[in-house]
């Protein structure tokens, strides 16, 4: 009884600093932010409870729009990243020539720092002497100068792409290893039997990759979410807000405006999103994987 005692007691001192650093990094902050939201916290002194009126301010206003702008900015991003890094993996993993001259060409969007990287495509976009419109221009597809900064709908795809090209190599990394871990034996077989290579990875490559999928995709929608720095050092959330997050619009609320209270309110709105969101699409992504058998 002693010794198991004696065990809990060291597991718990092994815990501990695990233990320390989520209560202080993430749950302090987090309980600090939700308390924050009820009141009209400011730069003034004096901060007063206000109960629900931070939250009724939110869906009072044009809210829903950024809502929806940010789902759909988040789900076409992370889409097109998981689709490009599969394939991306999928041609590395394969024996091709210079196979490992292409792997060091998939790191340099990854390596590179990215609001150097975010700096460099905003002057590609640019209508006046931007690389992109200066081709299109060459090669007869429009008549004038194209800034696609300065217009809604071209600015939130050149948002998406932008977040796209950041982050493929984690993606493609990421799917490559868990192809890597793929037994040969698997497929010595399948080729024994006369599969073809579309069948191998249609049966073997793809089932077995699909637990990464996941775990990647999770990941990259989370950080996608919350993504800041494009949006804000390309548009800071223009033109007329068209691309416009809720975090750009925390932010602006919270940091532009001064109202803590407000800001913060936005902030537990983006958690309790996340939260559901992340629940939601772990069992439905877990049930396909499981061949929908829970």
């Amino acid at each position: 009884m002693g010794v198991q005692r004696n065990a809990v007691i060291f597991a718990w001192i092994l815990l501990l600093p695990a233990v320390l650093y989520v209560a202080v990094i993430v749950a302090y902050p987090l309980v600090d932010t939700f308390i924050l939201s009820f009141t009209d916290a400011s730069l003034k002194r004096v901060t007063n409870w206000v109960g629900w009126a931070n939250y009724q301010k939110i869906f009072n206003e044009t809210f829903a729009e950024v809502i929806i702008r940010t789902f759909v900015w988040t789900f076409f991003s992370v889409s097109i990243k998981m689709i490009i890094g599969v394939f991306g993996a999928t041609m590395l993993n394969s024996a091709v020539p210079g196979r490992a001259l292409f792997r060091v060409l998939t790191m340099p969007p990854w390596i590179v720092p990215m609001a150097i990287g975010i700096f460099m495509w905003g002057w590609m976009y640019n209508g006046q002497f931007g690389m992109i419109s200066g081709m299109l221009q060459r090669f007869g597809f429009v008549d004038a100068p194209v800034a696609f900064l300065a217009q809604g709908s071209t600015a939130f795809w050149a948002t998406i792409i932008t977040d796209v090209w950041i982050g493929v190599p984690l993606v493609t990394l990421y799917m490559l290893a868990a192809m890597q871990a793929i037994p040969q034996d698997l497929y010595e077989a399948a080729w024994t039997d006369g599969a073809g290579r579309f069948y191998r990875f249609r049966r073997i490559t793809l089932p077995l990759i699909v637990p990464s999928m996941i775990t990647m995709s999770m990941l990259s929608l989370i950080a996608t979410f919350n993504s800041f720095d494009i949006i804000w050092i390309l548009t800071r959330g223009g033109p007329s807000g068209e691309t416009t997050t809720m975090i750009i619009d925390t932010y602006r609320t919270a940091i532009g405006s001064n109202k803590y209270g407000e800001g913060a309110a936005r902030a537990v709105l983006i958690c309790i999103f996340l939260s559901i969101f992340c629940v939601c699409y772990f069992r439905l992504t877990s049930r396909v994987a499981s061949g929908g058998k829970r």
